[in-house]
């Protein structure tokens, strides 16, 4: 028998100190720094230490662990080594560029904090020109037009991100011995996006009145629900997919507080957010307007997701600026000299006014959700609530006066 006991496992993984913990027979919790806890078999064949990871915490318990160690034991002691008999077993399982994603994907899971980033790459970029292909049929010519597509829709960074999960992908098959060349391996960021650059836009004062009142008057392409977000996120600083897919769940309008969770959260710790009497204003119009869907920014479309979709705003900011991807006649650029933003950048516009407010760097940092560095992170646990209370209502009261909000 094993030194653990559920209980502590379960302590261990709650503790969550990165580490290799031994339950004895070569039976390991792995507790990594990023991603989540499973269960590793150390062991030893033809002098050669090997560690094969049999599977995560969550989907294998203690005793199943144990079990399978036990089988893995047998094997060795037989002569048989349990690594290659899986890489064997799941040579056997991958004919297409999908079946490698997919055993791809369950390494990610284990050393990526956000592996869904990928899989969406994958699933929306990748898969519907060359999931079906068998490995071998892949050359570069397929994975240049991929790369093209995605950059051609005006996605430089996405076009990038791309290229470089392409390359991993097929890295994994050569690991594996299913090629023994990548067919993405010749091209660069050139290829793909280019270089991308650091951005450093804010909108000022005097361009937020202008941007706001051109979104109302271009209000038969710029929705009210649009208006609405960017209004809320200039004045809030969450990031774009933290409010487009809010649910009203998460909201104390009594009490004038968002509680904002983990899981939705990219930085993945939830908090809780101050909001200033003009947010719950346009909240309670958008709860109006949400005609009893749970979501804040109900889809107005038949979609798979049922709150607004990932590119909604940006699309729409980007048509007032005469750009619409993937359309052969672009639209009249509404913005005039406006230098061109996009959602993100309201994020930073609400960081720079945190500073010309006078806001501190530590409250200005909570305030973006950012996880505090070094000594000050580790002995601070105040969240600081009260004080983003008050930098939230002085960014408040200086914005509501710019966006003018009346209804369209």
């Amino acid at each position: 028998m094993g030194s653990f006991t559920v209980k502590k496992v379960q302590a261990l993984i709650k503790d969550g100190t990165p580490g290799r913990y031994s339950d004895g027979n070569g039976l390991y919790l792995m507790i990594p720094r990023k991603g989540t806890p499973y269960w590793m078999l150390r062991y030893t064949l033809a002098g050669k230490r090997r560690e094969l990871t049999l599977d995560k915490y969550a989907q294998l318990s203690l005793a199943e662990a144990r079990e399978q160690a036990v089988e893995g034991k047998k094997a060795i002691r037989r002569g048989v080594d349990p690594i290659e008999e899986r890489k064997r077993e799941e040579q056997a399982t991958i004919h297409t560029v999908k079946d490698l994603f997919t055993d791809w994907h369950q390494d990610l899971e284990k050393r990526l904090k956000h592996p869904r980033i990928p899989k969406r790459i994958f699933e929306k970029e990748v898969a519907p020109s060359i999931g079906h292909f068998t490995l071998n049929s892949v050359t570069p010519m397929d994975v240049r037009a991929i790369v093209r597509k995605v950059a051609g829709s005006g996605r430089p960074t996405i076009a990038n991100d791309t290229l470089m999960n392409l390359k991993q992908l097929f890295n994994h098959a050569i690991k594996l011995g299913l090629l023994t060349y990548n067919p993405a391996s010749a091209f660069n960021v050139n290829d793909a996006g280019g270089i991308e650059k650091s951005r450093d836009r804010a909108l000022s004062l005097d361009e937020i009145r202008q941007v706001f009142k051109i979104f109302q008057a271009n209000s038969d392409s710029f929705s009210r629900e649009n208006y609405l977000a960017c209004a809320l996120l200039v004045v809030l600083g969450v990031r774009k997919t933290e409010l487009t897919e809010a649910q009203w769940s998460e909201f104390d309008m009594k009490n004038s507080q968002w509680a904002l969770p983990q899981e939705r959260s990219k930085s993945g710790v939830g908090i809780k957010i101050p909001l200033p009497p003009q947010a719950i204003v346009w909240l309670e119009e958008l709860k109006v307007r949400a005609c009893g869907s749970a979501y804040v920014f109900p889809n107005r479309r038949s979609s798979k997701t049922p709150h607004m979709g990932k590119d909604t705003l940006n699309r729409a900011i980007a048509k007032l600026f005469g750009r619409e991807p993937g359309k052969k006649k672009q639209p009249q650029n509404r913005m005039g000299e406006i230098e061109i933003f996009t959602v993100h950048d309201l994020r930073r516009t609400f960081r720079s006014l945190l500073a010309s407010l006078g806001v501190p760097g530590h409250v200005a940092e909570r305030c973006l959700n950012h996880k505090l560095k070094g000594v000050e992170g580790v002995y601070d646990r105040h969240d600081y609530f009260e004080e983003r209370k008050i930098a939230l209502n002085k960014i408040a009261e200086t914005i509501s006066p710019l966006v003018n909000t009346q209804k369209n």
